[in-house]
């Protein structure tokens, strides 16, 4: 079932013909199925003579298929659950997810990742949830806050709100709360470039992880040479809009030899853990490989701590 503002406004959103939306939108009631819609879209497709003006009815369809769940066999192994490109929305590659263990208020656990769908011109974030990574739904994200990418999620609410970071300009990152999953609106700046192994761009690694010292963050940075660097930041619990220190340098920079690939000079993570008091985060290199780099918690954190504030 769909809800029709938050549907339509996803449509506009992915650029698809206004008339053709308040053609169709008259026709729908506040909420529909997928049968419904189908019906009124091929209907109004089949009066149409010029090819052009089909697509834009088809694309309300292909919206349509970005809601939807996965589920594989009790049987398999975990490595054997791939998710592939399913709507046409997706139909360029599905990546970046940045997957989150969330905690919700009942104390139950619930994994979401945020990721992204291309299709060749047009990004569209969205998110994915299981609980046993057999089951999954995904949907669409809402909202003025839910465009471009680097979409991460605090792994649990903050004074009774959801809360993302986010990277909706490209080039900075940005903080925003919701009260609904899927809808993301108001995003107030976070953090700008401000050193040069990161003046083209700032973004975020992952999802925040909560320390006893604050919200950890993993960030990128994209310098000279469109070059790729690691570094972090570290923010208050219960206020993640204060920043309470940040690496003046990288804390893992691309070697020599791994500079070398299908997209060059880039090093890039989607996550990082803590395991034995040590941060461990796997990388990316420069599109053809992966590795994973180690630093020690306590001491990440007293560099942080007393980093100058910015």
């Amino acid at each position: 079932v769909y809800n029709k503002k938050l549907f339509l406004k996803k449509a506009a959103d992915s650029k698809i013909d206004v008339e053709v939306l308040d053609e169709v939108g008259v026709q729908l009631e506040d909420k529909f199925d997928y049968a419904t819609l189908r019906k009124i879209i091929l209907d109004s497709k089949n009066l149409q003579e010029e090819d052009i003006r089909k697509l834009e009815y088809d694309k309300i369809l292909w919206l349509s298929d970005t809601y939807h769940e996965i589920s594989f066999s009790r049987d398999t192994d975990i490595s054997d659950r791939v998710i592939f490109p399913i709507s046409e929305f997706e139909r360029k590659g599905i990546e970046d997810a940045r997957f989150v263990r969330f905690v919700k208020d009942d104390g139950s656990i619930v994994y979401y990742a945020t990721y992204t769908a291309f299709d060749g011109a047009m990004i569209m974030p969205k998110l994915l949830q299981t609980t046993d990574f057999y089951d999954f739904k995904i949907s669409p994200l809402h909202g003025v806050g839910a465009q471009n990418k680097n979409l991460a999620l605090f792994p649990r609410k903050i004074n009774g709100k959801y809360a993302m970071m986010s990277r909706i300009d490209g080039c900075n990152n940005y903080l925003m709360y919701s009260d609904k999953l899927t809808v993301w609106d108001n995003p107030v700046k976070l953090q700008s470039p401000k050193f040069p192994w990161e003046f083209i761009q700032i973004g975020n690694c992952g999802s925040p992880i909560e320390t006893e010292a604050g919200w950890l963050v993993i960030t990128h940075g994209v310098g000279p040479m469109r070059r790729y660097c690691l570094g972090a930041s570290l923010f208050d619990l219960n206020d993640p809009s204060i920043e309470i220190g940040r690496l003046r340098e990288p804390l893992v920079i691309p070697n020599n030899d791994e500079r070398e690939g299908y997209v060059p000079n880039v090093l890039y993570s989607c996550g990082a853990i803590i395991h034995n008091g040590e941060l461990i985060i796997p990388y990316g290199l420069s599109d053809y490989c992966s590795s994973f780099a180690g630093v020690g918690l306590d001491v990440l954190l007293e560099k942080l701590k007393n980093s100058d504030s910015l």
